[in-house]
């Protein structure tokens, strides 16, 4: 390995752990929203953005560990897939908040109002 390969492990480290530590401070927001049965349209965009980036680091360091292991073809081909799966939600990702923040659309949000009348119910019935 080189030094590029180990500067590159150092970063898609780095990228995956933080992309796990804000997906993990996402899953607390978005558990205390739903309770409230409001949520954040950009927010969720960007949860979804985030969880594509995290697979996106895991097949890097993928890529990364079997090149310098060795592998073969089937393999090869499983890697291409997998990247190809984790750049599309990565850029699908972007797209979506880009076309949020350029339509000053960040303020918007999602309500579940079937979900409160189901609590509505269940507490009527108590």
């Amino acid at each position: 390995m080189g030094g590029i390969d180990i500067l590159l492990l150092i970063a898609y480290g780095i990228s995956f752990v933080c992309a796990l530590l804000l997906i993990a401070a996402l899953f607390l927001y978005f558990r205390k929203r739903f309770r409230a049965r409001v949520v954040s349209l950009f927010m969720l965009a960007a949860f979804f953005f985030l969880g594509a980036y995290t697979v996106k680091m895991a097949v890097a360091f993928w890529i990364r560990f079997s090149t310098a292991t060795g592998g073969d073809a089937v393999y090869a081909a499983l890697k291409s897939q997998a990247w190809t799966v984790a750049q599309t939600g990565t850029t699908l990702g972007l797209v979506i908040l880009t076309v949020l923040m350029y339509t000053r659309r960040q303020d918007l949000f999602l309500s579940f109002p079937a979900v409160k009348r189901e609590e509505e119910k269940e507490d009527a019935d108590a």
